[in-house]
């Protein structure tokens, strides 16, 4: 029997929070906030903010391109508080407590992609949410939700060895994801079968049931067609046709091929340390350059280099990510910052590899550095839950938390984070 104690973590019942004689208790109140400061990782935070102050870049040469002043900077800067009050507050409560929560908030997630349809669309496109003259994505609730919702069925799921056991986290990721390609939203669509495999293999799904689930995904691709727009579809065969320097530009591929160029521009420096490489100010026009191109633009202001060094930035997190993962004992914890992570190295190289003509233009922002609020604010979430974790490495006497653990006469695929046995 495990008993909860007083500052959140499990304990035998031998040191539950009634065995703490009374005068330790404010003693152990006060320990807590300096365990919180020794086990927080502060490079994740520290990562996280040089990434959006790196927005903040191209959002100002955004502005040299366009002549509309600083206003989306300032609004960028007004949105980034916002959202280091959202990486608060989802750092401070307990993430078990979401865990009783996860699948209401799935659950509200999808009212809310659904009350997006009672809006006005914008661009052509039903995504937002109005409330007075504030509005928010919930799409990019939807993700969180998700992450959460299925690290919390993977955790209470009894183990089960036939196919059928996956059945119902696949369903768990088609039905926002149809939901979403109708507003239409391909970009944040494409995010959720990845993280969908990527937590089953950290939960331990041997492998013959995820060829069974990869195969059932695929024959499901005619389905996912028949929901995309007529725009969905044109940009998925843009990819296939993409123009030659010498070739004439058609509309489905403008935008790639200016990407592309303004990438070339920035040269190894970039403008920011030399001189623009031409002063033609056609060849800065890229639309979407704030939200979905702005890798591109920051590769022109600070060069191939500065590129690579965003790169690098993106990679240290992810495996800072990865790093706590491992470290927790807890299996939804566990499962969570597995997930969060993973959705965002997937969000990076689906915007990054829509950049340089590897992937369709789908419209998918690059997290921390691309202009809007709800994207920010997510990623803000996202941080303070993996801090969340961090700071709260607790353990359960339990057995085996996921569905498929190695035996040792067995020869079944070990997860690859194993919940530790304690003694």
């Amino acid at each position: 029997m495990v008993r909860r104690g007083a500052d959140g973590y499990n304990r035998p019942p031998s040191q539950s929070a009634r065995s703490v004689p009374y005068s330790i208790g404010p003693m152990l109140k006060l320990a807590i906030p300096h365990l919180w400061v020794k086990r927080l990782p502060w490079s994740i935070p520290l990562i996280a903010g040089t990434l959006v102050v790196l927005g903040w870049v191209g959002l100002g040469r955004c502005a040299d391109f366009n002549g509309g002043g600083d206003r989306f900077l300032r609004q960028q800067i007004v949105w980034s508080l916002v959202a280091a009050g959202a990486m608060l507050a989802a750092m401070l409560p307990s993430y078990r407590v979401l865990s009783r929560w996860s699948y209401g908030l799935l659950v509200a997630a999808l009212l809310l992609l659904l009350l997006a349809y009672f809006f006005s669309p914008i661009n052509g496109a039903r995504r937002w949410v109005r409330l007075g003259p504030l509005g928010f994505q919930p799409s990019e609730f939807a993700k969180v939700a998700f992450v959460l919702a299925l690290a919390r069925y993977l955790t209470d799921r009894e183990p089960r060895r036939r196919p059928v056991g996956v059945l119902l986290p696949l369903g768990m990721a088609l039905l926002p994801v149809l939901v979403i390609l109708r507003q239409p939203d391909l970009g944040t669509a494409m995010l959720f079968i990845p993280v969908l495999f990527w937590m089953l293999f950290t939960a331990g799904v041997r492998r013959g049931e995820m060829a069974w689930l990869a195969l059932l995904g695929l024959s499901s691709l005619p389905l996912l067609w028949t929901q995309m727009s007529g725009e969905q579809k044109s940009r998925v065969a843009a990819m296939f046709s993409q123009a030659g320097p010498g070739d004439p530009t058609h509309a489905q591929t403008y935008q790639l091929r200016q990407a592309k160029r303004m990438m070339a521009l920035g040269r190894a420096w970039g403008s920011l340390w030399a001189e623009p490489a031409i002063e033609d100010p056609a060849a800065y026009h890229l639309p979407e350059a704030r939200s979905d191109f702005i890798f591109s633009v920051l590769v022109e202001r600070l060069g191939m280099v500065g590129g690579a060094v965003v790169l690098g930035l993106y990679g240290l997190l992810v495996w800072r990510g990865l790093a706590i993962a491992a470290a927790t004992r807890e299996p939804f914890g566990r499962l969570v910052a597995s997930g969060l992570t993973g959705m965002s190295a997937v969000q990076v190289l689906v915007n990054t590899g829509m950049t340089v003509g590897l992937l369709p233009v789908v419209g998918l922002s690059l997290p921390l550095v691309s202009y809007g609020g709800s994207g920010l604010v997510t990623q803000g979430i996202v941080i303070g839950l993996l801090l969340n974790v961090a700071v709260r490495p607790g353990y359960e006497v339990a057995g085996e938390p996921f569905r498929y653990v190695a035996q040792p006469a067995s020869k079944t695929r070990v997860p690859l984070l194993r919940q530790k046995q304690c003694p």
